[in-house]
């Protein structure tokens, strides 16, 4: 679990380079994740005892995606009055971003809408500072798990009763993930095939008989 409470830290010490591995301490960080500015040099005073001053420091950590990430859930989760608890893991080009916390169900949405647009709006916030694009994927109470479970079982079903009864069947407005489960998970169903119809954000996923798509192309 990380804090980010606070991004930039003051300290005093008897030198400069005290006063840094003070802030860096602190921080958890080291030389290269920070920015440093040396607010005050040290000073002896007279008889190099009376009136002496320490030096002082200023120490920032850099923006990263990780950060930057963090940063943002933060400030959201703040305006929305909601004490949300923020893991995160680094992998590849990919930030995996956890979130712990009650009632998030507020945060979920119907059928993860609210999830998926804190997500975006994390994506946006995160490439913003240029360099390579991290991918980022933002879950909470196994959701994403859960919700790609729950589509495989009911796409099956689904097929099932397609071939059945022969009629096609369309399903509510998805987004672009939750088409490619339905998609992935009856790509290699014998009786039935599946394809999108519309567009963003009211594209639809179809399931209708092989039998049909053989008839058309005829």
């Amino acid at each position: 679990m990380l804090s980010t409470q606070s991004r930039k830290i003051e300290k005093t010490a008897k030198s400069v380079d005290e006063a840094i591995e003070l802030a860096l301490s602190e921080l958890g960080a080291t030389k290269d994740m920070v920015e440093i500015e040396v607010l005050e040099e040290p000073a002896k005073g007279l008889f190099g005892i009376l009136g002496s001053k320490d030096a002082k420091v200023l120490v920032t950590l850099k923006q990263t995606p990780k950060t930057a990430a963090i940063d943002f859930l933060n400030e959201l989760f703040f305006a929305m009055g909601m004490r949300v608890d923020i893991e995160v893991t680094e992998e590849d080009d990919t930030l995996n971003i956890n979130l712990v916390g009650d009632d998030m169900g507020i945060i979920i949405g119907k059928r993860g809408d609210t999830l998926d647009a804190i997500q975006y709006l994390t994506s946006l916030t995160v490439n913003r500072l240029g360099g390579h694009y991290k991918k980022v994927s933002i879950d909470t109470e196994n959701y994403r798990a859960k919700r790609k479970d729950a589509l495989c079982a009911l796409s099956n079903r689904i097929a099932d009763k397609v071939a059945k009864t022969g009629r096609r069947h369309i399903f509510e407005p998805m987004n672009p993930y939750e088409r490619r489960v339905i998609h992935a998970t009856l790509q290699d169903h014998e009786a039935v095939h599946t394809y999108s119809i519309g567009d963003e954000p009211n594209r639809k996923v179809v399931v209708s008989l092989k039998s049909d798509a053989k008839a058309k192309r005829a």
